[in-house]
């Protein structure tokens, strides 16, 4: 039996497919280089965590370009919002320390995260989303960890940088499962 998909959702798809494929690649590289050198907080481990959010400026732009089909883009306008203000936030409490940046950094987990879940569930008709549901939930879960761990005796950025490792490994997941809904099958 071969269903057909309906117009625009093959195409965005196919679109999604190629986003989830770069962000994979994207945060493997962030978290080992990440990883390899925030072990104390300064410019460098600053404007590493600075970029991952604002990749994720870009990658919710490319999304909403490329997926207007598929439903309403008010959450991404919000993912977008969100990542801005994080990045920002990230820049200046990068001054205040690792756990100013862990509070940071958690609170945008949470809230992209949310954005992450919700629109995965909205998306469940396009195929290959569970990926991004669960990854969404676990987003929120990490987050939360990561304003927790902020009040600790010794704080580290090392956990938060790992954060992305799971992440990409949902999306690469989730851009295998695509392939049939990007074929229009």
């Amino acid at each position: 039996m071969t269903t057909i998909a309906a117009p625009g959702i093959s195409e965005a798809a196919a679109a999604l497919r190629r986003l989830y494929f770069v962000r994979f690649v994207f945060a493997i590289a962030w978290a080992g280089v990440t990883i390899a050198t925030a072990r104390e907080i300064g410019p460098l481990a600053v404007a590493l965590f600075v970029l991952y959010p604002l990749f994720d400026v870009g990658a919710a732009i490319f999304d909403l370009r490329s997926s207007r089909s598929t439903g309403s883009p008010a959450l991404l306008y919000v993912n977008i919002a969100v990542s801005l203000v994080a990045a920002v936030g990230v820049g200046v409490a990068g001054a205040s320390g690792v756990p100013a940046v862990l509070r940071v950094w958690g609170a945008w987990a949470i809230a992209a995260g949310l954005v992450q879940l919700v629109v995965g569930v909205t998306r469940r008709r396009m195929g290959g989303q569970w990926p991004m549901i669960i990854s969404g939930g676990i987003s929120v879960l990490a987050g939360g960890s990561f304003v927790v761990a902020a009040a600790a005796d010794n704080p580290s950025l090392i956990n938060a940088a790992g954060y992305a490792i799971p992440g990409a490994i949902f999306f690469l997941i989730a851009a295998v499962r695509l392939g049939r809904a990007a074929k229009g099958s």
